[in-house]
């Protein structure tokens, strides 16, 4: 796997993996930013600016906003692997999962594409769930 060609410790992936999911909020909201630039920014009120939006900006927004919600998740269950020292391809796997879910669902979101985005929320879901249970799992044992 890749991880033992780059000699990366596992613990250090969900911390990798965390900050790649902070960098991935803000891809969308590059989308955003473009799309104001070019209807004219009104800076006294951005949040008017919304409705004024083409819908790919306002599908943009949305994922924007929605990985937000993703990484709170996401950063709960892999610092939950690290702190209990979840040591396992499976889990790195879960935490590079979420990563690629997370970066194809704001494409396909953006691109208005419903099923690809809700199977990419899937993935990224069971990425979330399969890290907390591998902590559980540590945890008790």
């Amino acid at each position: 796997m890749l991880m033992y060609l780059l000699k990366i410790p596992i613990s250090a992936i969900f911390l990798y993996s965390i900050a790649a999911a902070a960098v991935l909020i803000y891809l969308p909201f590059l989308v955003v930013v473009y799309a104001r630039v070019m209807i004219g920014y009104d800076i006294s009120a951005p949040r008017a600016m919304f409705d004024k939006l083409p819908p790919y900006a306002q599908r943009a927004t949305w994922a924007h906003q929605n990985s937000f919600e993703a990484f709170m998740l996401f950063a709960a269950a892999a610092l939950s692997a690290y702190a209990t020292g979840v040591n396992s391809p499976l889990a790195v796997g879960a935490a590079l999962a979420f990563v690629l879910a997370r970066l194809l669902y704001s494409i396909f979101y953006i691109l208005n594409q419903p099923i690809l985005r809700s199977a990419m929320f899937g993935v990224g879901s069971f990425g979330i769930t399969t890290l907390f249970v591998l902590s559980i799992i540590k945890a008790t044992n």
